[in-house]
């Protein structure tokens, strides 16, 4: 049993690591930010996310009549930028802005048009349909909608978020704490993901990124400890453990929210959409956990307290890779 137990676990660790490496975080879409200066003139800033020293090969075509100027691209932070200068006769409203490259990549595109009225445009456009035409302006719920967006592509692939809340959820167990527990982490990590995303605290994103690594670690020790020993679970609280960790987790969703960028003239609007959108995609990942859950009690107890122990020390097996990867990127 032992044995069966070493390799299912190893199966499982082998699996979340070849994708967890680079899939962490990973919500950076290629972006386009402009700002318009005076009829027909506009301030662009084109940035790329760089991952592994590699930015993908995204360009953004303008209409054809357009006359741009810039200078060399600059590289920095994770992603290369480049200053752009356009003049557009007529201006860019009812114009098709085409991003080349998008379609052969698996990474979204994120658009934002600002008005010299102050009015915002913002679209997040998919490889599928590469394409952005700037409206005459746009509304809050614009805004909204897109930042949703960007929340639930990043907690569901955000997979060290995942992991943290797999872990949980095996450590609750119950239908009622679980819920409590749900909510201190959502409280926790939105206090921490709107100071941050506002400026008010700062973590520096590499000690940030190797503490959520260590706190899933810590998680995954106490799931195991509870294996042989349930009464060791009994004596903590998955509520207060939830939004003690809950509030690193929320520096790692500012941290990517940091990078996409939020609209000068609707902050708490599109701080208001992410976080929604975080909350959602978690919403649906438990539930899609309780459905396996559910599932699972056909299996009989001792099938079941096997999966239970595999998925432990596979959660404990790629937090301890996580953590020791990123102490050494330091």
């Amino acid at each position: 049993m032992s044995r069966r137990l070493g390799l299912v676990a190893m199966a499982l660790s082998l699996a979340l690591l070849g994708g967890g490496r680079v899939a962490a975080h990973e919500v950076r879409p290629v972006f386009l930010d402009i700002l318009e200066t005076g009829p027909g003139r506009y301030d662009a800033t084109w940035r790329v996310p760089v991952t592994n020293g590699m930015a993908p090969p995204v360009t953004p075509r303008l209409p054809a009549d357009c006359i741009t100027g810039g200078g060399l691209p600059q590289t920095g932070g994770g992603a290369t930028v480049s200053r752009i200068s356009l003049s557009c006769p007529g201006g860019l409203a009812g114009r098709t802005i085409v991003l080349d490259g998008l379609s052969r990549t698996m990474i979204d595109g994120l658009v934002r048009l600002q008005f010299a009225s102050g009015e915002m445009a913002t679209r997040l456009v998919h490889p599928a349909r590469p394409t952005f035409t700037a409206p005459a302006a746009s509304g809050p719920l614009d805004v909204l909608r897109t930042y949703v967006t960007l929340g639930i592509e990043h907690i569901l692939t955000g997979y060290d978020h995942l992991l943290f809340v797999l872990a949980l959820v095996l450590f609750v167990k119950r239908l009622r704490p679980l819920l409590l527990t749900a909510s201190a982490f959502t409280v926790a990590h939105s206090i921490t993901l709107s100071l941050a995303a506002l400026g008010v605290i700062h973590v520096p994103p590499s000690l940030m990124e190797a503490l959520i690594a260590l706190s899933i670690l810590m998680l995954a020790v106490e799931l195991a400890r509870a294996i042989d020993d349930p009464g060791r679970a009994a004596g903590l609280s998955p509520a207060g453990l939830a939004f003690a960790f809950g509030l690193l987790h929320g520096l790692g969703f500012a941290s990517a929210l940091s990078k996409i960028g939020l609209p000068a003239h609707e902050i708490p609007l599109s701080l208001l959409g992410f976080n929604l959108g975080v909350e959602i995609g978690q919403v649906a990942f438990i539930l899609a956990l309780l459905a396996g859950g559910y599932l699972a009690r056909r299996l009989g107890p001792p099938r079941r307290r096997l999966a239970y122990r595999a998925c432990t020390y596979a959660i404990g097996s790629l937090a301890a890779f996580w953590t020791i990867e990123r102490v050494l990127a330091f």
